[in-house]
């Protein structure tokens, strides 16, 4: 399962629709979610008008796209409570600068506007080397994940009104979903400071990453969401 099988599952099985993706760039997901309220933060689009118009001569409901080129921060500050006016997100992919304090605060920012039911999906949660894990001034070549693990730990220990997990697949799917009084506790509690976070080396992440993002198969994620 990758992160837009995911989507459009808890789009068609969920009825989730009012949609928000951070970190765009080719559009290569965003394109082809189908929701009639889609809005796209990317600080440089990697595609033109004749890309838009293609695209939606493919999926109809990218005419109805906002497109914000600017940081997610300047979003969040400048533009968010104007376009979330009297409705609430149900679904967001946060795909943007993979550090942890961007990460972090592009999750916190959008748990403002998401509805009780919606869900924030993060990518590049589970990187499979140091290399792919570092910040992104120390990466050289091949997969940069960075330091996104580092945010899961952060929710994990200091959010215990959220569910946090991570699916096993797509470079690590990160699950934020706010939790609801019945909501079984997942996984085992892990408690760290933000200090100790940024400490962490990627070799004790490594050794204990199972239980730090609270890693998951697609098949819980299936049980979990009723897909």
């Amino acid at each position: 399962m990758n992160r837009l099988e995911l989507i459009q599952a808890l789009m068609r099985q969920k009825g989730l629709r009012n949609y928000l993706e951070i970190g765009v760039e080719n559009g290569r997901i965003f394109f082809r979610v189908q929701s009639k309220f889609k809005v796209a933060v990317d600080p440089h689009f990697m595609f033109d008008t004749g890309r838009k118009i293609g695209k939606t001569i493919l999926n109809p409901y990218n005419v109805y796209n906002q497109y914000f080129e600017k940081t997610s921060d300047d979003f969040f500050t400048q533009d968010a409570d104007h376009v979330f006016a009297g409705r609430k997100l149900d679904l967001a992919l946060v795909d943007g600068m993979h550090e942890y304090h961007y990460a972090l605060r592009d999750v916190e920012n959008t748990l403002r506007y998401l509805s009780n039911d919606g869900v924030i999906i993060m990518h590049d949660c589970n990187p499979q080397s140091a290399q792919a894990a570092g910040r992104f001034d120390d990466w050289k070549e091949g997969v940069w994940n960075g330091d996104v693990w580092r945010s899961v730990i952060h929710l994990r220990s200091q959010r215990p009104d959220l569910n946090v997990f991570v699916l096993d697949c797509d470079h690590g799917l990160g699950i934020i979903t706010k939790r609801k009084p019945a909501d079984p506790v997942l996984g085992t509690p892990i408690s760290f400071t933000p200090t100790q976070i940024q400490a962490l080396t990627y070799d004790e992440f490594d050794a204990n990453r199972t239980n730090w993002l609270n890693l998951k198969s697609e098949d819980f994620a299936k049980a979990f969401f009723g897909l």
